[in-house]
């Protein structure tokens, strides 16, 4: 599945990333980040991944009601291992799954709409890259190590960013 090999792509940038840091640089808060860590973001990350491999079987997909595993933050050997036990997980048929939220802090009634699989698997990868660009910051502050050129970035970005450069040096041929 084409979706698989680019949530693959994108966790190997992380993990590789994550390789590179020392344990203190993964649970140091970063002042950018308003004293997030890049563990944190690496758990938020996880965790939403896992709301959809356990709500797949249900049909009920609930991010919100999430378990905040704080040994995820702290050990990114352990973050590492779940970010390949997520992808080996993730080549399930498509189907129908309901996705169950609650946006409004004043009400307990939960809105439920209609998804799928798919369509979560893309919601987690964009949301994915969102935090990539956030833990790059972390990165940038807390080491000197270099992650890749499109770390953090959106693939359309990418794709767009590939064409304006193309179409300027070809124009100026």
């Amino acid at each position: 599945m084409q979706l698989q090999q680019t949530v693959k792509s994108v966790f190997v940038q992380l993990s590789e990333s994550l390789h590179r840091l020392t344990d203190a640089q993964y649970i140091q808060p970063s002042k950018t980040l308003f004293n997030a860590t890049i563990g944190q973001h690496v758990r938020h990350i996880i965790e939403l991944f896992i709301c959809l491999e356990k709500g797949y079987d249900a049909g009920i997909v609930n991010y919100e009601k999430r378990k905040r595993d704080l040994v995820i933050e702290a050990d990114k050997d352990f973050a590492n291992r779940l970010l390949q036990e997520i992808y080996a997980n993730l080549e399930k048929p498509n189907k129908r799954l309901l996705l169950e939220s609650n946006y409004d802090e004043h009400s307990a009634e939960a809105l439920t709409v209609t998804t799928n699989y798919y369509r979560e698997i893309i919601y987690n990868l964009e949301h994915t890259v969102h935090h990539m660009a956030l833990i790059r910051v972390g990165i940038n502050e807390v080491s000197a190590i270099e992650v890749p050129e499109g770390f953090g970035v959106a693939s359309s970005t990418i794709k767009y960013r590939k064409h304006v450069h193309s179409k300027f040096y070809t124009s100026k041929g």
